[in-house]
């Protein structure tokens, strides 16, 4: 079954055929990185992160180039680090590197703690400040873009189908926008590629004077710089088509002579708390590092990985709990199991624009037909068992769901066994006991004592 993709562009599912197969190219927006990442921050890193793993399991490894930038200059950052300068006494530009590297670290941290591969490359936004000048130039020079009291603006009218992604026209932009309509721009919907830094803000030299990028034009130069003016992927949440991928394909076309950007447009649907949009005054907004303390990064994961990918997605403490159950069933007893290859099934589901919640019936059908081999490919596949060995790994609390934590389960359950069988009731229940301490649940029935992990 061939590959088939959503393609925000077209509206339409369609047959992925890369530019190159030897050659597969991805690009996805990162993290701003001022603070920590919040859960529905994690939502495009693991989508995007299976679908790497698909990739090189379709293309080869060798042959697949993922992209996911760090933004690592903005405004948020530079008022952040003004607050640090002045409490701390030191420059803002040594503020932002701080802040920058020490969020940067936690972001990476947090995210491989849900399972997530790194990125072949992971650009900051700071280290292409010359691309992006130069880009600017083009633009300028193509009749795209303007200088105006300091600042390079895109000129939209110059770009007949500006809005193609968002699928609206520039009255119907200007209509609905709030962006502030300031009197050095041509059009109300211009925007930024280079504005001017305060002696207090961090910035570089220019040929328009000292200033820093807009955040658009960041992607487009490191996309270009590690991928081409065209590839085959751009992915990202769906708060980004308008206006941040707009204006990255009014910027790259524009500079590369029409030449598409990317020729595949993926979104993922937005995420919302116990039914509500999540926020700091609901009280029910949650870092990835405040789960993390809860919940093991795997049970995240697939708890995430149930909705598909497209489809908005309610984050609930049940769900996260029934998550928690599957996922131990689906798992228990594959550490001493040998990995094959995913099943077949279990592919075509995932060919199918990614179809998570198919492949979770698929790894139901795996354990149910004792198919383990397959069973822990196909997981690991979905990045759920491991990285580098064949052995599952759960956090539970404090204990590690492996082949260890297990053995002296069974242990002890096999001590308390032999107790109650000579009747030395005292030992049972402080077998018991102990093992309730650790979160192991015991169930007595006529056919024998089974277990159970409880959070």
């Amino acid at each position: 079954m061939t590959l088939r993709l959503y393609n925000t562009l077209s509206r339409a599912k369609e047959d992925f055929v890369p530019l190159d197969p030897k050659n597969v190219r991805m690009y996805v927006c990162g993290p701003t990185v001022y603070d920590f990442a919040h859960i529905g921050n994690a939502r495009p890193v693991i989508v995007f992160d299976v679908l790497f793993r698909l990739l090189r399991h379709l293309y080869g490894e060798e042959h697949v180039t993922y992209v996911r930038n760090i933004t690592d200059v903005d405004d948020k950052i530079n008022a952040r680090a003004a607050e640090v300068s002045a409490e701390r006494g030191i420059s803002v530009e040594e503020a932002r590197a701080e802040i920058t590297a020490r969020t940067a670290q936690q972001y990476q941290d947090d995210v491989t703690a849900l399972g997530c591969l790194p990125p072949t490359f992971q650009p900051r936004a700071t280290e292409h400040i010359a691309a992006m000048i130069q880009m600017n130039e083009r633009l300028i020079a193509a009749g795209h873009a303007y200088v105006a009291e300091g600042h390079v603006l895109y000129d939209v009218s110059s770009k007949p189908d500006y809005g193609k992604l968002a699928r609206r026209t520039l009255d119907e932009m200007i209509a609905g926008s709030r962006v502030e309509i300031a009197p050095y721009k041509k059009n109300a919907m211009d925007f930024v590629l280079w504005k001017p830094s305060t002696p207090d803000q961090p910035g570089w030299d220019s040929p328009w004077g000292r200033g820093r990028p807009g955040w658009h034009i960041e992607c487009s130069a490191m996309g270009e710089a590690l991928l081409g003016e065209t590839f085959d992927i751009h992915g990202g949440g769906i708060d980004l088509v308008f206006p941040h991928h707009e204006n990255e394909i009014a910027q790259s076309e524009g500079a590369h002579h029409g030449h598409a950007l990317a020729r595949y447009w993926l979104h993922n649907g937005f995420l919302q708390v116990e039914g509500e949009k999540m926020s700091k005054s609901l009280g029910n907004f949650f870092t990835i590092r405040d789960l993390l303390k809860d919940w093991p990064g795997e049970v995240l994961r697939f708890n995430m990985l149930r909705t598909h990918y497209r489809q908005p997605i309610d984050w609930t403490l049940h769900g996260l709990e029934e998550s928690r159950q599957i996922l131990l069933k689906l798992c228990s007893g594959l550490q001493n199991v040998d990995r094959s290859d995913p099943s077949h099934q279990f592919l075509e589901a995932l060919r199918d624009d990614l179809n998570t919640p198919l492949a979770v019936t698929r790894l139901y059908d795996l354990r149910k037909e004792e198919r383990l081999g397959e069973l822990l490919g196909s997981l690991n596949l979905m990045g759920l068992s491991g990285n580098d060995t064949n052995a599952f790994r759960v956090d539970f609390a404090n204990a590690v769901f492996n082949h260890e934590f297990q053995t002296e389960t069974r242990n002890l359950v096999e001590a308390r066994n032999a107790a109650r069988k000579a009747r030395n009731f005292k030992e049972s229940d402080r077998i018991r006991d102990e093992l309730l301490a650790k979160g192991i649940v015991l169930k007595d029935s006529p056919t024998g004592t089974t277990w159970e992990v409880k959070r």
